[in-house]
């Protein structure tokens, strides 16, 4: 990612860091937003009384279907100048925007003890990240669009509260396998089809008449390089694969679930 202003203190150091990395600023807001609900959920369950859906939490096994928002995001990290071809020593990379993705999966999820329970969350999501290409101080006129297609395989410890009524607060935590079916060789870039993510956040469970409603913000960072050195054979894209060391995926979502 672009390089971060120096700062003579450390709490300004953080904030200048914070507002260069827009990904995690929306996470943090998503964060904050779910826990700032709690005192205004707290106050309606003290008025009500009768809870929805008594014995939900007692079900050892149960299966819903979740929809959430996401945004992809890669963390670069480029090659020394003099590792590079001749000609590309001031070329760089970055992510410039963040563009809104869709998911979709289903929820099967066995309980453990009163307040853990185990998720396996399959599902597919789409996305696509823009890679803009910086050489000489010049940008290039359109980054590259790298579109994603992840079949994935989340599974995950879900630690939830006590229950206030019809309201339940939660973290979450886990693994992610995820698989590109989109990615191809005509991005300029070539990358690796597989990933393993490690997953953490938080969430409201809300207890509907019919049914249970979660709302959850999550981070997803992948572990592996997923970009590929040896390229796409095409001797126009060493531009883009020669002056990158590591590509690791980041991904942003923000999820519904129907339980």
């Amino acid at each position: 990612m672009c390089p971060l202003k120096k700062t003579s203190n450390k709490s300004g150091a953080f904030f200048v860091w914070l507002k260069n990395h827009y990904p995690l600023r929306l996470f943090l807001f998503l964060i904050c937003l779910l826990i700032f609900q709690a005192p205004a959920y707290s106050q309606m369950e003290k008025k009500k009384k009768v809870p929805n859906l008594p014995a939900f939490d007692y079900k050892p096994l149960h299966f819903g279907f979740l929809i959430g928002l996401n945004t992809m995001d890669f963390k670069v990290r480029h090659k020394l100048p003099a590792s590079r071809p001749e000609g590309l020593e001031n070329r760089y990379a970055d992510v410039v925007s963040l563009n809104p993705g869709v998911n979709i999966g289903i929820v099967s999820s066995l309980r453990i003890n009163k307040n853990l329970n185990l998720r396996f969350l399959p599902g597919i999501s789409f996305g696509q990240r823009d890679l803009l290409y910086i050489q000489d101080g010049e940008q290039e006129n359109a980054p590259l669009e790298i579109k994603s297609t992840f079949l994935e395989f989340p599974l995950l410890l879900k630690y939830s509260g006590d229950r206030m009524t019809n309201f339940k607060p939660y973290v979450i935590g886990g693994i992610n396998p995820r698989i590109d079916l989109a990615k191809t060789e005509n991005d300029g870039l070539s990358l690796r089809t597989n990933d393993l993510y490690l997953e953490v956040g938080a969430g409201l469970d809300m207890y509907l008449n019919y049914f249970r409603l979660s709302t959850e913000a999550k981070l997803s960072v992948g572990l592996r390089n997923v970009l590929n050195p040896e390229g796409t054979g095409e001797p126009e894209d060493v531009l883009y694969t020669d002056v990158l060391d590591r590509l690791t995926s980041r991904l942003f979502v923000f999820s519904f679930y129907f339980e």
